[in-house]
């Protein structure tokens, strides 16, 4: 039986082809939009947003629209696409995290989609007094080097441009916790990379939340951000774990909870316990 520490393989060609539900999902924000601004309840802290790979601050623009709208000071990461942790992506999100803190005189919420969530994960390791939490969407902080997705190819070819290899970038499965709130909002119908490399084992401070949708269109589905609306409003002193509203739970199914050594296929049926 492979375990989540053996290769695994990009998902499935279906899956793959399902991500086409993305354009569905931007047409649905659109709808949700004057909802999802209404209900924020911002403090003013600052929160910085990372794109995906291969994507740059206008993936992210609609998310950012609405963060603001709804009382936070949101930044992109101005450093154009994401093409891996490049030499000026790597120096440019330590500088760019710590003048936001300096300029705001507060810790920063990081928001990381698929590979900017990995990013996130890594600056929180270094410079932890910097961030207040990390909130991740579809990123396979629990990926090795050895494991394929659907972008690896492409991935593969840009690696003489990187300054540091995905290895440096992964603490690898047995590392310490963050010392942050740290939120994994993945979905089991990724068509990108394999879900159960984008959860966290839960704890204190740790949680997965399941959305339905697609990996490509998470930065636009309204359950995914309404979730973040909600962890962005936790008091920076008082964390608790995300409770779906009353009568959502077609849009919030039971998280899964990851322990160390669960095969693949017993992760792919284990759920939580319910919210």
């Amino acid at each position: 039986m492979s375990t989540l520490h053996s290769r695994s393989e990009a998902p499935s060609r279906l899956l793959q082809i399902m991500e086409s539900r993305a354009l569905f999902e931007f047409g649905a924000i659109a709808a949700a939009s004057p909802l999802l601004r209404a209900i924020g309840r911002g403090d003013n802290h600052p929160v910085l947003i990372l794109p995906g790979f291969l994507a740059g601050d206008s993936s992210t623009a609609p998310l950012r629209s609405i963060l603001q709208s709804q009382g936070y000071w949101v930044h992109g990461w101005r450093l154009g696409r994401n093409l891996g942790p490049t030499p000026e992506i790597v120096d440019g999100l330590v500088d760019r995290l710590q003048d936001l803190h300096d300029r705001h005189e507060r810790p920063v919420s990081l928001i990381g989609w698929s590979l900017g969530g990995i990013y996130a994960r890594r600056l929180a390791r270094k410079s932890p007094d910097l961030v207040r939490q990390v909130i991740t969407l579809g990123s396979p902080f629990r990926i090795t080097p050895d494991d394929r997705s659907a972008v690896s190819g492409l991935f593969d070819r840009l690696k003489p441009t990187h300054a540091v290899s995905l290895q440096e970038l992964l603490p690898g499965f047995d590392a310490e916790p963050l010392t942050v709130p740290a939120t994994a909002i993945y979905t089991r119908t990724d068509g990108v990379v394999r879900w159960w490399q984008c959860i966290e084992q839960v704890g204190a401070m740790t949680e997965n939340i399941e959305v339905r949708g697609s990996h490509s269109g998470l930065g636009f589905n309204p359950a995914a951000i309404y979730a973040i609306s909600d962890r962005l409003a936790q008091p920076i002193d008082d964390w608790r774990p995300f409770r779906p509203p009353i009568g959502t739970r077609q849009l919030f199914p039971h998280p899964a909870d990851w322990r160390p050594g669960l095969s693949e296929e017993r992760a792919s049926s284990l759920v939580g316990t319910p919210a």
